[in-house]
């Protein structure tokens, strides 16, 4: 072993640095092994794609190395809110034991950050939409006097999904840049500096991708001089990648453009009359778009949104709207910084939309580059316009490689029956070390998994309601305290009705914030949460307030998701089986997330249910069983009740 290997591992050995100084630390062998392989990659400047089951103690064994080996390090997560649990909670922690004072920094994206500018342009806005609201921004304008890094996550009680947030932070079409008045108090740059001169970063994977995506259009890099990187939550990297190195549109830019330039057009002599009608004009030409798409389903093909009626010329309307803007903004550029920052934005949607409408495919210079799909969603006042790529291995090998960097993979979703192939060509790696650490747990003692005998197909009619009378039983014997996972929010809201005014608290995904909604399960002590695919990875509810997790059908991708879709087509135009090489590891990898929810220390018991009767009658029913942890099987009621019944509890 190399000398950082030793030093890792002893580190999180019995009598180790670990186990000195944090009281419930445990050392594990698994998580030893880990840490070794990571260091390993560290010093050979390697690849390492791992495998960390539940209970591994991954985020300790990859960060004692990172630590130990004195290389700038940037941590990428999967969340805000993981980002801040390391940073706050788990990073401290190991640094102080192992007694290193290297620097640390915790860099989000821009739209987490106060942005001094935009709020004071929001303190002259006429009126918000209600008193609430009102009063909440000026609890932010008295936070942002005395706020140290402007994080807006240190403002107690904003929602995520506040409309006051695009008011007070910024998107890198809005900022000003150095032309900004407040350029030398931005927090945004304060932390961007934090960044650099860090020996460890902590950023989650949307900022990481987004600095890929903006070192490659040139822009230069948020997080130079990296010599090893650790993405934790691996899995979710494929599918963001596909989003950041592809392009996109939608309302509510368009609309925050119209307002942004009547705002900076308040500043400029003469200029509002000048811009009032096309701003105007552009907001409506939105408006207009959504209205002749509601003709549509909610998420589609660009092919098939351009052939309804209407749809075509409502295009064409707001192409002209943004062109018409950008005409009457032209003259007025040099008048401010943010009304020449407007323009751009105008052209550059202009030309977004018009490259999307065409149907332009990638001019990426690389193969399996050129493949890509355009589509749009509808939300409920909005559309979203994407072109996504079909396969981001080729801008992630590249930027690995030009990097020459360590990087470590890791997540305890990764492998499909043992095997690594399907996310290592997702992520464009040729020849990665691998390691497969199972999860820890006393499998036979601490769970067990029940396949509902007798139900019926899952595509039949009455499958949900078969479902909710298969598992209420189950529901008895535990005396609640279980995840009702779907995988439609139609079965939902079915399963929802049928369960209403039983005897446990009942929570429903979209009856509150999902937050809220933990937080009541919890309290709750023996509720019942019915929740859909968002409930099946990053949720952690430790303890008996979760004894049992159910799932309704294995977790196959919609077959009119039109990114899907066409992967699956590009899969069979290269001589693959779609279902064998694309649907089956994407749904296993799925199901091992939501069945990951139900064990969650040494401590936990809890059963597990798989409703899904293709798991015994097909023969891919296999390959989800032996990806699974080796949970015991049965089709017996009563040995589900024997597992509740109170003499079968520990003490």
């Amino acid at each position: 072993m190399t000398a950082l290997q030793d030093r890792s591992v002893a580190a999180l050995g019995a009598g180790g640095a670990l186990a000195e100084a944090i009281p419930a630390f445990v050392p594990r062998p698994s998580q030893q092994r880990f840490a070794g392989a990571v260091a390993a990659a560290f010093e050979g400047r390697g690849v390492l794609l791992a495998e960390a089951g539940t209970g591994t103690g991954k985020t300790y064994a990859y960060l004692v190395p990172a630590l130990l080996s004195g290389l700038k390090t940037i941590v990428s997560t999967g969340t805000r809110a993981l980002q801040d649990q390391l940073y706050h909670r788990d990073l401290p922690r190991v640094r102080d034991a192992l007694g290193v004072g290297l620097k640390t920094a915790l860099l989000k994206g821009r739209a987490n950050y106060l942005c001094r500018y935009r709020t004071e342009q929001a303190r002259g806005e006429a009126a918000f939409a209600s008193r609430a609201l009102a009063a909440q921004f000026e609890r932010i304008v008295a936070w942002s006097g005395r706020t140290r890094m402007g994080d807006m996550a240190e403002v107690e009680g904003l929602a995520e999904d506040s409309p006051l947030l695009p008011l007070v932070t910024s998107t890198a079409d809005n900022c000003l840049g150095s032309d900004c008045p407040f350029w030398d108090d931005c927090f945004v740059v304060q932390a961007r500096q934090r960044a650099q001169a860090a020996d460890l970063v902590v950023v989650n994977h949307h900022l990481l991708l987004a600095d890929l995506a903006l070192r490659q259009e040139g822009f230069g890099e948020i997080l130079p001089g990296a010599q090893a990187f650790v993405v934790d939550e691996a899995h979710q990297l494929p599918e963001l990648a596909a989003q950041f190195f592809g392009e996109g549109s939608g309302a509510r830019a368009l609309v925050e453009l119209a307002r942004d330039t009547l705002r900076e057009a308040g500043d400029v002599a003469s200029a509002l009359a000048l811009l009032q009608a096309p701003a105007q004009a552009l907001e409506h030409a939105v408006r207009a778009l959504r209205a002749a798409m509601d003709v549509l389903p909610v998420r589609g093909t660009g092919e098939r949104a351009l052939e309804a009626p209407g749809v075509a010329e409502a295009f064409d309307a707001l192409s002209a709207a943004l062109a018409g803007l950008a005409t009457a903004l032209q003259p007025l550029r040099e008048s401010s910084p943010g009304l020449d920052a407007c323009h751009a934005r105008a052209v550059d949607a202009a030309g977004r939309l018009e490259r999307w409408v065409a149907g332009e495919p990638d001019t990426g210079p690389h193969e399996g580059e050129r493949d890509s799909v355009r589509w749009y969603e509808l939300t409920r006042r909005g559309f979203r316009l994407q072109r996504t790529p079909l396969d981001v291995s080729g801008p992630l090998r590249r930027h690995r490689e030009e990097s020459r960097a360590a990087w470590v993979f890791t997540s305890a979703t990764l492998a499909v029956e043992g095997r690594f192939e399907h996310y290592a060509q997702r992520l464009g790696l040729d020849a990665p070390e691998t390691l497969l650490e199972p999860s820890p747990f006393d499998w036979n003692a601490q769970a067990l998994c029940y396949l509902p005998p007798r139900l019926p197909e899952p595509m039949s009619r009455d499958y949900t309601a078969a479902v909710v009378a298969a598992v209420r039983p189950v529901l008895e014997a535990s005396g609640g305290r279980a995840f009702v996972l779907f995988a439609s929010h139609r079965a939902l809201r079915e399963a929802a009705a049928l369960l209403r005014g039983g005897p446990w608290p009942l929570f429903v995904q979209g009856d509150a914030p999902r937050v809220q909604l933990l937080q009541q399960f919890r309290a709750s002590g023996n509720g019942v949460l019915l929740g859909a695919a968002s409930f099946r990875e990053g949720v952690d509810v430790v303890g008996e307030a979760l004894s049992v997790v159910v799932v309704d059908k294995l977790p196959f991708a919609a077959p009119d998701d039109p990114v899907f879709e066409a992967r699956l087509q590009a899969v069979r135009r290269a001589g693959g089986n779609p279902f064998r090489d694309e649907q089956l590891p994407q749904a296993v990898i799925a199901l091992k997330q939501g069945v990951g929810r139900l064990i969650r220390s040494e401590r936990d018991r809890g059963v597990l249910v798989l409703c899904d009767p293709r798991l015994t009658g097909r023969s891919y029913g296999r390959t989800f069983l032996e990806s699974l942890p080796p949970f015991p099987r049965t089709r017996d009621l009563d040995e589900i009740t024997a597992f509740f019944a109170p003499a079968a509890l520990p003490g």
